[in-house]
């Protein structure tokens, strides 16, 4: 079991071979802008271990507002180096240093309804701008798994192949920053890799926390959205470090998630068994969900090596031990677009 934050990160920043050997054959400093967020301590944090790993030496920048100073002092503690900036302001992204390796994490999701244009300015403004400041560097920037429509389970999920078809604002100016990453890609030959991502969760946040949580807590699980996809982070952000080797112009497109398509209401009742509670179940599964095929990212990557029953186990024991979370519900519940 996992019992403290400390062991939590830990175990989401340990290298694994695969994570050295790719900082080792990786030219140049990386620079992570968003570092701040959900999961960009946790891999930035990974970076740097895994130069210790391979023994190299490489600076691992991390841009951010830093709204938070103990966020901000936690990734110096680790080694990183810390910029403070605000991405949007005119001229800041000039004054950041050069970097070989960028990854682009800085996003808006919630709060999108009501403030559509901030919500453009940065999925869609933003990226337009940094792709263009590091038009020489290689790019892995993360996208969403929201471009896609809502398909029915049965069916089997979309492959980077299928039409996009975002529903709602907010995965359209996803849509959106993949445009722009893609149109300066090929203007300048810039190499991009986009990671279409959903749903990271570790023991604080996630798809499954948020079930969990309403089991526990005797709230009812919404069932309309009746299934996902989620991806342990750790393995998400193993999966972003290693994604430079295949950065390509035009970028390449790569869906990033787990294997297997959970059901919600099999969720709930796994996290029922551990507590000793019956969930509480409201609504009917529909027959369409928001899903992504990750095949070609398990065939370059291999699979994730933690199982949605082990995470589960995992966050029901931590749950239960009353630990600390980040209070960030993912609202994937949502059908309509609107976050």
């Amino acid at each position: 079991m996992i019992a403290t934050e400390h062991q939590l990160e830990d175990v989401l920043s340990t290298p694994r071979e695969a994570d050295a050997a790719a900082m080792a054959a990786l030219d140049g400093d990386v620079l992570i802008l968003g570092v701040a967020g959900k999961m960009g301590p946790s891999l930035a944090h990974l970076a740097k271990r895994a130069c210790e790993a391979a023994g190299v030496r490489k600076r691992i920048l991390g841009v951010a507002r830093f709204s938070s100073p103990a966020a901000r002092e936690q990734l110096e503690q680790w080694g990183i180096e810390t910029l403070a900036c605000d991405l949007l302001e005119p001229g800041a992204l000039e004054k950041l240093p050069d970097a070989e390796n960028v990854i682009f994490m800085a996003a808006r999701k919630f709060g999108s309804t009501g403030n559509e244009s901030l919500t453009w300015a940065m999925n869609s403004f933003l990226p337009g701008l940094v792709a263009q400041r590091y038009r020489r560097s290689r790019i892995v920037a993360f996208s969403s798994g929201n471009v896609y429509p809502l398909v029915p389970v049965l069916h089997g999920a979309p492959t980077e192949s299928c039409p996009v078809a975002p529903v709602g604002e907010y995965a359209m100016s996803a849509l959106g920053r993949e445009r722009m990453f893609g149109y300066f890609s090929r203007e300048y030959g810039t190499p991009v890799a986009l990671l279409r991502l959903n749903y990271a969760v570790e023991l604080r946040y996630g798809v499954l926390v948020d079930i969990g949580l309403k089991v526990f807590e005797r709230r009812p699980v919404d069932l309309r959205m009746g299934h996902a996809n989620v991806i342990w982070q750790g393995d998400a952000n193993s999966v972003c470090l290693r994604s430079f080797a295949i950065c390509q112009s035009p970028p390449a497109v790569l869906n990033l998630t787990g294997p297997e398509t959970v059901s919600v209401r099999w969720a709930a009742e796994r996290f029922g068994s551990h507590f000793g509670i019956v969930p509480i179940l409201e609504g009917t599964e529909s027959e369409t969900a928001l899903l992504s095929n990750a095949g070609r990212c398990h065939q370059l990557f291999g699979y994730p090596t933690v199982s949605v029953e082990q995470i589960i186990e995992w966050i029901a024991a931590w749950i239960g031990m009353g630990g600390a979370m980040l209070n960030k519900p993912t609202h994937f519940e949502v059908r309509d677009g609107k976050f």
